[in-house]
């Protein structure tokens, strides 16, 4: 079983050796290998001016955060359903475009994926299969509680988006300025999260939790 929720595993093209970190925390996991789509592997033809073997590790970085935005998705969603409290109405309400946009993301990628020649997979399975986390561990909890694991959440996958714009910096500028389009958003969101955790020094107060059970509990 995976590490519960840590930070940041960064893309990589199939096949190179990468010391994992699992995505919502600190502490190490074992050495492995980063995983590939099958449809990379032969690619037929890929979108003119791209070597075939850059556009496989393109799209090996772009299902990677594919995943990632599918699970964030699904994440929010859950989040939205489960918050509970007096702040309640306000972190619902603000959640639902945080989602809908998650989902215009995923949607960009797939069809990035595609144009290069490649075949997206959208499966709960391949999710499941290619994913390095545990499921979002909070259920029915007040809006701090979510508000802070949730502050975890997009820590890792904006880092993790980070890695991969600077991956693609010199493979194809195209899917990195997508890239840095999707942070721009996933950032914006990730403030409007923290706004709710500062307090008038500036400190939040999740620092230095490293789970999202402590974020939870820090927040609560």
């Amino acid at each position: 079983m995976a590490a519960p929720y840590l930070l940041p595993l960064r893309a990589l093209p199939a096949g190179h050796l990468v010391e994992t970190t699992s995505r919502w925390g600190l502490g190490k996991t074992e050495t492995g290998y980063a995983s590939a789509m099958t449809a990379t592997q032969k690619l037929p033809y890929t979108t003119p001016g791209l070597e075939l073997d850059a556009a496989a590790d393109v799209i090996d970085i772009l299902d990677d955060r594919m995943v990632s935005l599918v699970d964030l998705a699904l994440t929010l969603k859950h989040i939205h359903w489960n918050v509970i409290g007096p702040h309640f109405i306000g972190v619902h309400e603000m959640l639902d475009p945080q989602h809908a946009a998650v989902q215009a993301m995923v949607d960009v990628l797939a069809e990035r994926i595609a144009t290069l020649g490649g075949s997206p997979n959208g499966t709960p399975g391949h999710v499941v299969r290619t994913r390095s986390w545990d499921d979002y561990s909070i259920g029915r909890e007040s809006t701090d509680a979510h508000l802070g694991a949730l502050d975890l959440v997009y820590a890792g996958v904006i880092a993790d988006h980070r890695g991969a714009q600077t991956k693609t910096a010199d493979l194809d500028p195209v899917t990195e300025d997508i890239f840095l389009g999707q942070l721009a958003e996933l950032e914006l969101f990730h403030w409007f999260v923290r706004a709710h955790l500062e307090n008038a020094g500036g400190h939040l107060a999740t620092e230095g939790a490293t789970s999202l059970k402590e974020g939870a509990e820090a927040a609560d």
